[in-house]
């Protein structure tokens, strides 16, 4: 395993709550890597060769190989590195787990961008309602649990954390 840990990188951006979700999962997986800072108003050459479809971080990299999109390299690194398991074991566990993490990103984290970055005010009232109503499902589903995955911190949480970056 440890020469797979040298040849892990990270290309993010620090504040970033799509690089945090990253830096999260390789810290319980214990993985360890090199963070390539970038500076998105003057993308990098390295960024531009790994991510050329979407030209945005983070940017996994595991044996020169990259991958993008948070949920996607979170699910890379679970397969990727067994110990200290981040989605269940229980298949219909894991469909729920991915179901959340989707919703979360089609409906908090879209709504939330939408109303920070629209001009119209009531396009942006649409948007900042749509973010409040998801969350309220995402509270009535966390109901008297300690996490999303119950007893222990897992993928669900771990796409959460964009809520934890502030509130709307």
């Amino acid at each position: 395993m440890a020469s797979n840990q040298e040849e892990v990188k990270l290309l993010g951006a620090t504040g970033s709550p799509f690089v945090c979700r990253v830096q999260i999962a390789l810290k319980l997986k214990g993985v360890e890597y090199k963070f390539i800072e970038e500076n998105l108003r003057n993308k990098s050459e390295l960024l531009l060769k790994y991510n050329p479809v979407h030209k945005k971080v983070p940017v996994f990299v595991h044996n020169e190989k990259p991958i993008a999109e948070s949920l996607v390299i979170l699910e890379y690194i679970e397969e990727t590195w067994k110990g200290n398991p981040i989605l269940p074991t229980d298949p219909y566990q894991r469909a729920l787990a991915r179901f959340w993490s989707k919703f979360i990103d089609d409906k908090v984290v879209t709504a939330a961008w939408k109303s920070v970055f629209t001009a119209d005010e009531k396009e942006r009232e649409k948007n900042i309602q749509e973010s409040f109503e998801a969350l309220q499902f995402l509270e009535n589903e966390l109901k008297d649990k300690k996490f999303f995955g119950g007893e222990e911190f897992g993928f669900v949480d771990i796409t959460a954390v964009f809520i934890a970056f502030g509130s709307l």
